[in-house]
């Protein structure tokens, strides 16, 4: 309620300026243009006042510049009184004018602001709608598998092979850790959302978070042939932790999920110009060109990709990226595969001590 008579207050205070200030030009052109040209002059100013402000401060501008136009300039001056008819009359329509146009004008606002709010609450349940049809699939379906395996167990333990049982387990395992990706997804999307992300930044060992992210992956990231080119020299980076990780790990699922096994992984890090760039690259069959724009919309999913996953993955990337103040970009390499890479400005240094502070 404050910060709401404080707008009034700076609006009030701004269109008193505004028609003091061609008031004053009027004063020194009267003579040349005469009052009829200086009517236009503040009509020409109320109605530009109508665009920016509220209907009050914009009411209260108008009846000012009336009551100044009437006593400043038409004749005879320096009173209230309006010499001939025809004064009147342009008078009565320069108010009637002024006051239609701050009301007319206000709600044409007011049916732009209800537009967009229109708008912005469909756009709010096709996100829903979305949210829920991509889980109505991606949540159950680990969910189904983890349910499965353990009703097997329970029901036949003493029947199953311990081979069969280690296989039971590990459909468990993937499927637990597929659906606390989602979830893990779901909340960081939520975060973004929200727009009340904050970073809490601490100097990162790069090198070792890309490694701590792989080995979540293990043993399953054994079939594809992933490398780490990271110079030992490379400085520390003051980086959120939590996001980067997130970063990384979704960045490293995104291939995993569409690309065979047998695919070249590689994860190179370097630091640039007091900015980490950190690119992940495979050597799978890419992305339709059409696409590469698209992949980081929320549940943008490319056509003909494997089933799996909300489509968030990488908008989240981006979008913690970008909290980073940093940039992300995406394209086919010449021969085969895609690369992606990040590029964050930060504070970099090369005192491996500061990780412990």
């Amino acid at each position: 309620m404050k910060g709401r008579t404080k707008i009034y207050t700076n609006q009030y205070f701004v269109g008193v300026l505004a028609v003091a200030g061609v008031t004053l030009i009027g004063l020194g052109a009267y003579d040349v243009v005469g009052h009829r040209v200086v009517a236009f002059m503040l009509l020409l100013c109320v109605s530009l006042l109508a665009l920016f402000m509220d209907i009050r401060p914009v009411v209260v501008s108008a009846t000012l510049s009336v009551l100044i136009w009437d006593f400043l300039f038409i004749p005879p001056r320096y009173t209230l009184t309006v010499g001939d008819t025809e004064d009147q009359l342009l008078l009565a329509t320069y108010f009637l004018v002024v006051m239609l146009h701050a009301v007319l004008t206000h709600r044409i606002r007011q049916a732009q602001r209800e537009l967009r709010r229109k708008e912005a609450k469909a756009d709010a349940v096709r996100f829903y709608n979305t949210l829920l049809s991509s889980l109505s699939h991606e949540l159950r379906t680990p969910i189904t598998t983890i349910i499965g395996a353990t009703d097997n167990l329970m029901s036949n333990g003493e029947m199953v092979s311990q081979k069969d049982k280690d296989d039971l387990l590990s459909e468990i395992s993937l499927a637990s850790l597929r659906l606390n990706q989602q979830v893990e997804n779901l909340l960081n999307m939520s975060r973004l959302e929200s727009g009340v992300l904050e970073l809490r930044k601490d100097w990162v060992d790069i090198k070792e978070l890309v490694y701590s992210v792989l080995r979540q992956f293990e043993p399953g990231i054994s079939k594809w042939r992933s490398t780490v080119f990271a110079a030992d020299n490379l400085p520390l980076f003051k980086l959120d932790f939590g996001l980067m990780e997130r970063i990384i790990h979704n960045i490293v699922a995104n291939v995993i999920q569409h690309t065979p096994e047998g695919t070249d992984l590689t994860i190179h890090a370097e630091c640039r110009n007091d900015s980490l760039v950190l690119s992940i690259a495979d050597t799978g069959k890419g992305f339709p060109q059409a696409d590469i724009e698209k992949v980081f919309d929320k549940f943008y999913r490319v056509k003909g990709s494997k089933a799996g996953g909300t489509g968030l993955g990488l908008s989240i990337v981006k979008g913690f990226v970008e909290a980073h103040h940093g940039i992300v970009k995406l394209k086919n390499l010449p021969l085969i595969g895609a690369e992606l890479t990040i590029e964050i400005p930060t504070e970099v240094s090369y005192l491996s001590g500061l990780k412990n502070e």
